[in-house]
């Protein structure tokens, strides 16, 4: 019986291993970014501080950013994408006449806005400084003031009384989740756990547009 030749193991295509490598640095930059931003903040920080941070040379981070300005830029597309995938969710629910609806959407939000509180301070202070990134921030909110707006049309076409506009009343919504969210999330001193603070906003919420528990 002839003898099988002893199995060898698959072998990457050089390209392949290099994007591989590639990709993990990249990812291992933008993980050290969070870091060094939540102990000094963005603008406390250089580029040498993520490159130590990563573990890598100060001369690879040009490989794949020009600056730390598109290091900051390539977080919020990540965020972005992360933003988009909520909206296709099975448990997604427009029916802002529903208690249930205005909950999981402030749930939704409340997660966000804890996973990624980082990168949302980063950008809020390089908006300081930076026109461009006001701009993103403010297309962010644009988006997502639409997408709650044509919720509360809804509702107010099934009979909800809302107080105001559309519109305006979203503004409103936003500004106080924004705000409490910015507040809140950098505070250390306070047992609050997320569920209780998901049910107060959602209460908030339900209340302030005219829905009845």
């Amino acid at each position: 019986m002839a003898q099988r030749s002893a199995s060898r193991p698959v072998e990457t295509p050089k390209g392949g291993l290099r994007q591989a490598q590639a990709a993990e640095t990249e990812a291992a930059l933008k993980q050290a970014a969070l870091v060094v931003f939540a102990r000094v903040g963005y603008l406390n920080t250089k580029i040498v501080d993520i490159t130590r941070e990563a573990g890598r040379s100060a001369g690879s981070f040009y490989t794949y950013f020009p600056g730390k300005e598109a290091l900051l830029e390539a977080l919020l597309t990540d965020l972005l994408a992360e933003a988009d995938v909520a909206t296709t969710e099975p448990a997604h629910s427009a029916d802002f006449s529903s208690r249930a609806a205005v909950r999981w959407h402030v749930a939704v939000y409340w997660e966000f806005a804890r996973r990624n509180q980082v990168v949302m301070t980063a950008l809020r202070q390089a908006a300081i400084v930076e026109d461009g990134f006001a701009q993103r921030l403010e297309e962010l909110g644009r988006a997502d003031l639409e997408h709650l707006a044509d919720h509360l049309r809804l509702a107010q076409r099934q009979g909800v009384r809302l107080p105001g506009d559309p519109y305006l009343v979203a503004v409103a919504i936003a500004a106080l989740f924004n705000q409490f969210a910015e507040q809140w999330l950098n505070r250390t001193d306070d047992p609050t756990d997320d569920e209780t603070l998901i049910e107060m906003l959602t209460s908030f919420v339900a209340g302030g547009i005219g829905l009845r528990d």
